[in-house]
């Protein structure tokens, strides 16, 4: 059978937190860009396609080698879509065929390696579950969490785990926020990849989730020293 692999990046106009986030310039180039270099640098796919709303974007992605197959429809781009009906209707868009794997990676990602890309695959197409997708570990035990009043006191959110010493905490982790490999069948049926996915480990010097101006600011500085090694 030939193997084909599709990866989807949904990129819409409308960011509200950053305006304009997947087409501003970061260390240079559009946002967005940074997605598209990974999918093209990992070597396994067959096609890369940007989902987006908007033509600036949309013309963002074309001249930096992906397709832009159709414009995403209205109720797909607003804050309230969520990601996995944007890959849906991205796969039925391209009529992608059942058994061939596809991967949702996210526009904001100017840190993420393309190693990551293939090591998920790998174990997508060797443990037989829904989603794979990368984590990072917390950097404190999530166990230790505090809650604050508006006067500023605190009480242990786990008060159970008040007097376990730290080392004998398991290791928490959280969603990367990168990409999220997973089967059409399961992009289909509305599965969340938190349900029956499995994932990878990365460094917190790949990954930041890039909401906020702080968030980006730092991105940019763990961008320029990778650069600079």
């Amino acid at each position: 059978m030939n193997t084909q692999r599709l990866a989807v990046i949904p990129a819409r106009g409308g960011s509200k937190r950053i305006p304009r986030k997947n087409a501003r310039a970061f260390a240079g180039r559009p946002m967005v860009t940074y997605a598209i270099s990974a999918a093209q640098d990992s070597g396994v796919f067959t096609r890369i396609v940007v989902s987006t709303d908007d033509d600036e974007i949309a013309d963002i992605a074309r001249h930096a080698g992906a397709d832009v197959p159709f414009m995403r429809p209205a109720n797909l781009a607003d804050d309230h879509a969520g990601t996995v009906p944007v890959i849906a209707h991205a796969i039925d868009a391209l009529a992608w065929p059942d058994g061939q794997a596809v991967c949702c990676i996210y526009p904001g990602v100017p840190l993420l390696a393309p190693a990551d890309i293939v090591q998920a695959l790998a174990l997508l197409e060797s443990s037989g579950c829904s989603h794979v997708f990368p984590v990072l570990a917390f950097e404190s035990p999530v166990q230790r969490a505090l809650l604050r009043d508006a006067n500023g006191i605190v009480k242990p959110m786990y008060p159970e785990f008040t007097l376990t010493r730290t080392q004998d905490l398991a290791p928490a982790f959280h969603d990367a926020g990168q990409f999220y490999w997973g089967w059409p069948s399961a992009w289909r049926s509305g599965i969340s990849p938190f349900a029956q996915g499995r994932s990878i480990i990365v460094p917190a010097t790949r990954a930041v989730d890039i909401d906020t101006h702080e968030d980006w600011l730092r991105a940019e500085m763990l961008y320029n020293a990778a650069k600079a090694v």
